[in-house]
């Protein structure tokens, strides 16, 4: 078995069937322990669950995640940041909350079981790792919203009433036991866990690598102490596994839109999803009217050009004032995140469509014929059913009669975008990656600097093979080139590494927490824009799209400037008010009281 969501239902089916001789007779505890600890294979159908706390393509929360951050604006009315625009309120409860907390007693509940007897010595090792492995990761999902929360190790009753009041453990306790319980899972898992695609060393270290760097990273710029022991777990896991595996999938956006993982290159740990059993909808929102995610133009800034320089340093950069310029000569991961332009002619909606007589309307056909296909990212795009869109940049104001594939910046984000089913929305089947050397590389060189050790040997094994899957010229760390736009507080070369990450890991839920770590969130408050736009010529001059201080003439501009200075409470989530009258001894963090 190793479609990992598909347990839970299982283990349903056998609390109502496989003991319902007993159901009557005991309590819901014992009868789990009794029906489901007692083999090894029990131990293991139960385990199925705790992989909930990966949520693959299930819903966009990475991608709402994100708008909150500096790269992505959400392309529809009313819909800024309430972090940025500082609306947020103190939620009565919260799902981030107290679902992490139901796992963790889940979790707890198999650990109390590992030493009942049925396991040997090595099984029962293996089990007690796989459970701190979840439990650490559902601490880490804590620890990373809220700072110090109430610590809890063992399974509760009703009557634990002294551990039900507890106050909140410190940020150091809580990291110490997150860090000693993966520790342990590394040295004790069965290195190959229990078969394909479930968790095993390589997985741990993964969540390792991840979890070091932002602890060590979030302690350093805010000032907290050990930031190296953290930096340290993030490194030696991450170099581990860039030995292991020193290849990547050749292809950047198949990590992404793959009817399966199995087996690809990288690919640590996935999700699975099969047609007419488990599926998601993340790549039908891609292809449809409610897929309103854009990048900013900051983020297709930051891509670089092929000879390894800056839109802004670069002979290679023709300038943005045309979409067709502006994309011309650049990192091939921006191909697969952002539509390049084009125009053809369609009878929307149809399936057909005939090329104009302007040769630049499909000058990035080729291009895109020799790095996908057709089941991918070929032009010309298509919405869910595949109808033609006509033409990239598709404007929310002015779509040509066709609702669906629209973009207020005139960078809509489709990184997650493929054809693999059709006429079956919310039917969608390509993988997720969970853990992917991408993201370990990207981790492995920032650890590495922040240590002082990074050099050109780490360079060319981390930031520069995401740089050849892009078609990037590689990053000669004697010769850094000096951005215009980077911040001056940050290093050269500390900006081409958060440049890179930025890059590499775009939509995927990392930005927002990066710049909490960095202690960036003032990045935010700078407004957010998008193309060139010139009405009259790429539009009609009636076009309502706002352009920046209301000219005719220059970039797309529909959010405000969001007000100063970034809150720096807001560096933390507000703990649910139901949970401070469920346990008054649990103190809010602090501003949002």
């Amino acid at each position: 078995m190793n479609k990992y969501m598909a347990s839970f239902s299982l283990i349903v089916f056998l609390w109502m069937f496989g003991g319902c001789v007993k159901l009557e007779v005991l309590p819901k505890d014992q009868l789990i322990e009794e029906s489901i600890f007692g083999s090894y294979d029990g131990f293991k159908t139960y385990a199925w669950q705790f992989y909930e706390v990966f949520t693959g393509y299930n819903n966009t929360s990475k991608l709402d995640r994100d708008v909150h951050s500096d790269l992505f604006l959400e392309a529809n009315p009313n819909a800024e940041s309430t972090w940025i625009w500082q609306r947020r309120v103190v939620p009565t409860a919260s799902d981030d909350y107290t679902k992490p907390y139901e796992r963790i007693r889940e979790v707890n509940m198999l650990i109390a079981n590992v030493d009942n007897g049925i396991l040997s010595e090595a099984e029962a090792s293996h089990w007690r790792s796989v459970g701190y492995f979840f439990r650490a990761c559902n601490y880490a999902e804590l620890l990373n919203r809220y700072g110090g929360v109430p610590y809890i190790d063992r399974v509760l009753t009703d009557a634990d009433t002294e551990a039900l009041m507890a106050p909140r453990n410190t940020r150091d306790e809580v990291a110490q036991h997150i860090l000693e319980d993966l520790q342990f899972a590394e040295a004790n898992i069965n290195p190959e866990g229990d078969g394909a695609n479930t968790v095993n060393v390589h997985v741990v270290r993964a969540q390792i690598s991840r979890f070091g760097l932002m602890e060590g990273t979030w302690r350093k710029y805010h000032g907290l102490a050990n930031a190296e022991t953290y930096l340290e777990a993030s490194l030696a896991a991450s170099a581990r596994l860039a030995t292991d595996f020193p290849v990547l999938n050749s292809n950047y956006d198949l990590d992404f839109n793959s009817e399966s993982l199995a087996g690809v290159p990288g690919i640590l740990l996935y999700k699975q999803y099969v047609l007419n059993q488990i599926t998601h909808n993340l790549s039908t929102r891609n292809r449809n009217s409610s897929g309103r995610h854009d990048l900013t133009k900051k983020a297709v800034d930051l891509f670089l050009m092929t000879d390894g320089k800056t839109r802004f340093t670069s002979d290679l950069f023709e300038g943005d004032k045309s979409p067709y310029d502006e994309f011309r000569n650049r990192d091939r991961r921006l191909y697969y995140v952002v539509p390049p332009p084009y125009f053809v002619n369609t009878n929307a909606p149809s399936l057909d469509f005939t090329y104009t007589d302007n040769p630049q309307d499909t000058s990035y056909f080729g291009l895109m014929t020799s790095i996908s296909d057709g089941q991918h990212k070929a032009l010309p795009s298509r919405n869910w059913n595949r109808f033609v869109v006509r033409g990239e940049p598709h404007y929310v104001d002015y779509n040509l009669g066709q609702p669906y594939n629209v973009t207020y910046t005139g960078y809509r984000f489709y990184k997650y975008y493929n054809q693999q089913v059709t006429d079956a929305q919310g039917q969608d089947i390509s993988d997720a990656p969970i853990f992917r050397m991408g993201e370990v590389l990207a981790n492995y060189a920032e650890a590495a600097y922040e240590l002082g050790r990074f050099d050109q040997n780490i360079a060319d094994i981390t930031m520069n093979k995401l740089r050849e899957r892009g078609g990037v010229l590689a990053l000669d760390v004697m010769d850094i080139p000096d951005d215009p736009t980077r911040d001056p507080t940050v290093t050269p070369l500390l900006w081409e590494i958060r440049r890179e990450r930025a890059v590499e890991l775009i939509g995927e839920g990392f930005r927002l927490d990066d710049l909490r770590r960095w202690k960036k969130l003032d990045y935010t408050v700078a407004r957010k824009l998008g193309r060139w736009l010139r009405k009259g010529v790429d539009v009609p001059v009636s076009a309502t799209i706002p352009i920046l201080d209301g000219a005719t003439e220059g970039y797309i501009a529909y959010e405000g400037v969001p007000p100063t200075p970034y809150l720096d409470y807001y560096y933390l989530d507000p703990i649910p008010s139901n949970q401070l009258v469920l346990n008054p001894n649990i103190e809010q963090n602090e501003g949002w009281e």
